[in-house]
């Protein structure tokens, strides 16, 4: 039998990450920390889940999905603004980091962003920045701890010492970031925008941020969605002419302006 599909969104904030799993409806909470990091790649290496779905939120995402994609995971980063967006489409308007994890969790299960493995090479590089940040992360830690203790020449060592790991530590969460950027866990919305036959930056990029269930829907069901499929109007006897109304409206007039100027082939949006 095959298992059924399981949906993990996980809310990196600095001080904790949030995770929620569908169905099963599970939500937990560990510090952000290099232990509470340990502890969700742990668990989720062996859950293996259908897909892990973060958001990018300035860098803080980096760490926990670099390790997850390292260990194996089935991960995706993907825009803020979709996921906003199918929680807006759903009624949820409350933020939290708890509903947040919620909502990349149903993100995860309606849209099913594409996932691709990771290259060989690539996860052997990913694994080996990570566990040279861990060293460094323990050194750093060890240096501090000392601080206060030492005597005053030592002390001023200490601090130089200290100052020079933090360096190589945002030096190698650089370093991190670009692998990651560089990765396929990173690049599906970019694959799909670069996809898409005379669409231009401007129409990829409305599609991505506004419709969301792309996808998901049939033809009608999205051309209804976004406003252009003709409805009618009908009462009794009375017929009459059908017209297009309602739906995304931004979605709509990029659309209509791409009809309009831009042309199948044309570059205008």
């Amino acid at each position: 039998m095959t298992a059924s599909p399981v949906f993990v969104g996980i809310d990196v904030s600095k001080a904790r990450l949030d995770i929620a799993v569908r169905p099963a409806g599970t939500s937990s909470s560990v510090p952000h920390d290099e232990a509470g990091m340990a502890t969700v790649v742990e668990q989720l290496r062996h859950m293996q889940p259908t897909v892990v779905v973060l958001e990018a939120t300035g860098g803080l995402e980096v760490v926990l999905s670099g390790a997850l994609a390292a260990a194996g995971v089935r991960v995706v980063v993907v825009n803020p603004r979709q996921v906003r967006d199918v929680a807006k489409a759903t009624g949820r308007l409350a933020k939290t980091d708890a509903l947040d994890a919620q909502v990349l969790a149903q993100f995860a299960d309606a849209v099913r962003p594409a996932v691709r493995p990771l290259p060989e090479a690539s996860t052997q590089e990913l694994a080996a920045l990570l566990a040279r940040r861990r060293q460094l992360v323990e050194m750093l830690t060890a240096e501090k701890n000392r601080l206060g203790r030492a005597p005053r020449r030592i002390d001023r060592d200490i601090r130089t010492h200290i100052a020079w790991l933090e360096r190589q530590v945002a030096q190698l969460e650089t370093d991190l970031t670009r692998a990651i950027h560089a990765s396929p866990m990173w690049r599906e919305t970019d694959e799909w925008r670069q996809s898409m036959p005379g669409g231009g930056p401007v129409l990829a990029t409305t599609l991505l941020a506004s419709l969301p269930e792309r996808g998901t829907l049939n033809r009608r069901q999205i051309a209804a969605l976004v406003g252009v499929a003709p409805f009618n109007r009908e009462s009794g006897r009375w017929r009459g002419k059908r017209i297009v109304w309602g739906g995304r409206t931004a979605v709509r007039a990029v659309l209509y302006r791409r009809a309009v100027y831009g042309g199948v082939g044309g570059r205008a949006s």
